[in-house]
């Protein structure tokens, strides 16, 4: 029977045969074009995970479990300006965050579950695999729905299947330009909708370099679940671990940006086209910076404005210590200072106060000079202060409270919170205030006493380089509630008393100047003649002389005075000398503004500042100063409220996300700086804590450093168009809210990366709140730079960035011939 059905077909080669072959070609296309779609669904997903395994290990980054999970309650979208082209943040366009997507994955899960082919289901359970180490975008899901489709019609999925693998690739390219770290689920197990994150955030948990080696280990062997275990048990062992940003944390994060977006909005003076200039700004050129290592006579000490030597050496003259003073270059410096050999992390606080490692600060001269008077000795791999100076050998405490006894009024961490002390050298007057809850800002010159700002700011006190010459100090008037001179070497009695005069202006009213000298209690003949001059001097400025006192112990003496509160003894003066200034003279004028020889009247009006003393420590640093009750605040309310409010708002983002989720050891930090401050929030947030924060006011910002001063903190203004008065290596922790969009309309932002480079300590930490596209731009350098990425998070077009610096540095050279000698 069947030989006869097989002679029928036989029979029928020319009509039958034909068919037969066309149908078995077409079945075997079909299977040819079914595997090859589930090959291509899965291979371009695991090159995907490759690379965003090799990511991972270059970032050194882990995320805990649970990350996503706390965004799913936010609508996640990044903005359109967040994403346009140019203005994105990188690897972050093929992320599909929005809800539509995520509802669209959880129904190919479903579909691929009940699939009844075996192999196919084990096809579909390998690539579920797969997706839970990839980025959580969902492209692969959608190549794999596709396929369904593609059975019933091979060209059409083919189609999908090709638009599927470049779906796949442009993810893994983009995620390998970005560097980025997407969450993962903790577990292993669970859908695919807990790891697509509406928001985007990346996150280094751990300074402890082997835990993340061991990650990195686990996550190679296709093991995530492990790493996230073997993490979580490291982090429980490290008593200094680092958390993710809690949920509280991350609602505060959304919340302050879209204030703080807001209100720089009302203040901004850029033009509507400022963002669009911004997109165009951030160059490729910028992006992919070549480092180099600035060759200067200074080499590791550099500091740009205060060794250009081609203007220093064409002075006309440097008889008013013009050679100390600022001369910026005309292009800002784009290269990187080098270290000192033999760097090594700086020594913790409260330690640090009394030793440093030599070959941080390798100068020794000063320990030749000074060491008889206890400054600075060497001792085998450090250097020692014994905490004397030059009028209190015997110890800083002593001198300190010698002071108090003579003037119990100056009542130091109660009245007197913040002082100025002049020519401090390594500042141990002002390292030893702090136990008497003090902040002094102590600065001298970059002069022949060698490193001596530089010695201060490694032993974690405060400190600038500054010197009295021809220009005002970039202060407010009227704010330190001290002014202190120990043997500072200013002669303050010539040429009308200019530089005294300048005293007078910073001093606030009823403020003490405390002037241990020789010519107080020596009499050789120049003495003699100094004290006399001074003395005509302070009476004729009003200041009252409230004591002379001797210390027997150290063997000097200190003359106290006291500015006047009132102008009764301005109006009663026989001669106008010193010369009351012209009212258009504006006292708070002080960035590049010449010297005046002449004094500025008492404010006394009750509802002036300067009018009253402000309330004693630590009260006044949460009350809103009572001259603010007539103004409008920065973020455009009443000042007192906007005040409250900005304080408010930083006490939650200091608790709730900077000391729980940057992945910050707080305990090794000290110098701080707030790039740009307000009201001093940031700074008074962190109180708590054993730092100091440098509140930096941008001259081209509001000008609320006077509000900053009367809450008992301390700040300076400056221009981040050039660098700042400090040391190489001198900060741990750099602080910038909506900083660099606000400037790079008018410098570069490659120039103020690399001078944060400069100042920042190796691993130190740099924390940038931004919007999104400026946080690109910085995160993109910062890979240039080697940096470790520790967490960056968008939202709505506004960003968060946390990045660590290493102790690379590049291998060529840029000479810097301004600063060669």
């Amino acid at each position: 029977m069947a030989m006869a059905k097989y002679s029928r077909v036989d029979g029928r080669k020319s009509s039958s045969y034909c068919s037969t072959a066309v149908i078995v070609v077409f079945v075997a296309f079909c299977l040819v074009g079914i595997w090859m779609f589930m090959s291509s669904s899965v291979v371009p997903l695991e090159n995907s995970d490759l690379s965003s395994q090799e990511t991972r290990n270059e970032a050194k980054q882990t995320l805990q479990e649970g990350v996503s999970k706390q965004f799913d309650d936010t609508s996640g979208d990044i903005s359109e300006d967040a994403t346009r082209e140019g203005g994105t943040m990188p690897g972050k366009v093929s992320l599909n965050t929005d809800e539509e997507s995520r509802k669209s994955v959880e129904e190919h899960q479903e579909e691929n579950h009940g699939n009844d082919s075996s192999d196919e289901k084990t096809d579909s359970e390998n690539e579920q695999k797969t997706v839970d180490g990839d980025d959580g975008s969902g492209n692969g899901k959608d190549g794999e729905m596709d396929s369904r489709e593609g059975e019933s019609n091979l060209e059409s999925g083919q189609a999908e299947n090709e638009g599927g693998e470049m779906n796949n690739n442009v993810q893994a390219e983009s995620e390998e330009n970005s560097g980025e770290i997407r969450s993962g689920s903790a577990e292993g197990g669970k859908n695919n909708d807990e790891e697509v994150s509406e928001d985007k955030i990346k996150h280094v948990d751990k300074e402890d370099i082997s835990t993340v080696d061991n990650n990195e280990k686990n996550q190679d062997e296709n093991s995530e679940p492990s790493a996230v275990e073997n993490s979580a048990e490291s982090e429980e062992n490290n008593q200094t671990s680092n958390e993710i940003l809690p949920t509280a944390a991350q609602s505060e994060i959304l919340t302050e940006s879209t204030t703080q977006n807001g209100a720089w909005s009302t203040q901004a003076e850029e033009s509507q086209n400022e963002k669009k200039w911004q997109q165009a700004s951030i160059s490729n050129e910028e992006n992919d910076h070549q480092w180099k290592v600035c060759k200067s006579t200074a080499g590791p000490d550099y500091i740009p404005c205060l060794d250009n030597w081609q203007v220093i050496r064409k002075l006309p003259s440097t008889k008013h210590y013009e050679h100390r003073e600022r001369h910026c270059p005309s292009e800002p410096p784009t290269c990187l200072v080098p270290l000192p050999e033999g760097y090594k992390r700086s020594i913790k606080w409260p330690k640090s106060r009394d030793k440093i490692w030599y070959y941080n600060v390798p100068h020794t001269k000063l320990a030749e000079v000074k060491g008889h008077q206890n400054w600075v000795k060497v001792t085998g791999e450090y250097l020692t202060f014994p905490g004397g100076g030059t009028q209190f050998k015997n110890g800083a405490l002593h001198y300190i409270d010698f002071l108090q006894q003579s003037v119990p009024d100056i009542a130091w961490g109660k009245r007197s919170r913040v002082i100025l002390d002049v020519g401090c050298g390594v500042a141990s007057f002002g390292g030893y205030l702090f136990e008497r809850d003090v902040l002094a800002m102590s600065f001298a010159p970059k002069d022949e006493h060698e490193a001596q700002v530089q010695f201060a700011l490694e032993r974690g006190i405060p400190a600038i380089l500054n010197v009295m010459g021809t220009k005002r100090l970039p202060f407010p008037s009227s704010v330190f509630d001290v002014v202190h001179c120990a043997r500072c070497r200013v002669p303050w009695h010539v040429e009308g008393g200019k530089l005294l005069l300048e005293l007078n202006r910073v001093l606030r009213p009823g403020g003490y100047f405390i002037w241990s000298a020789t010519p107080v209690y020596q009499k050789l003949p120049e003495d003699v003649g100094i004290w006399q001059e001074m003395s005509r001097l302070t009476k004729s400025m009003c200041w009252d002389l409230v004591t002379v006192k001797k210390d027997r112990l150290n063997a000097i003496g200190a003359a106290i005075y006291q500015k006047p509160a009132s102008n009764d003894c301005y109006n009663k003066r026989s001669k106008n000398v010193p010369p009351l200034c012209e009212e258009s003279d504006d006292p708070n004028a002080a960035w590049n503004v010449s010297l005046q020889a002449c004094m500025h009247k008492v404010p006394e009006d009750s509802t002036e500042r300067g009018s009253l003393w402000p309330a004693q420590w630590p009260e006044r640093l949460e009350q809103p100063p009572y001259w603010l009750n007539s103004q409008i605040g920065v973020y455009g309310k009443a000042a007192q409220e906007d005040f409250t409010a900005d304080y408010n708002r930083w006490k939650t983002v200091i608790s709730e996300s900077y000391l729980k989720g940057m992945g910050i050891d707080w305990s090794s930090v000290r110098n701080v700086m707030d790039m740009k401050a307000v009201y001093g929030g940031f700074a008074a947030a962190l109180k708590d804590l054993k730092v100091w924060v440098m509140n930096v006011v941008p001259i081209d910002a509001a000008d609320t450093l006077p509000v900053i001063y009367e809450r008992g903190l301390f700040g300076i203004h400056h221009d981040w168009c050039e660098s700042f008065n400090t040391y190489p290596r001198t900060y741990d922790v750099l602080h910038a809210d909506h900083l660099f969009s606000s400037i790079q309309n008018r410098c570069k932002l490659v120039a103020v990366i690399a001078e944060v480079d400069r100042i920042l300590r190796p691993e130190g930490k740099l924390i940038v709140r931004d919007k999104a596209e400026t946080v690109s731009a910085v995160e993109s350098m910062a890979k240039s730079l080697q940096w470790e990425i520790r967490m960056i998070y968008s939202k709505d077009g506004e960003g968060l960035l946390c990045v660590r610096k290493k102790f690379w540095r590049p291998t060529v050279e840029e000479p810097i011939k301004s600063a060669i000698v």
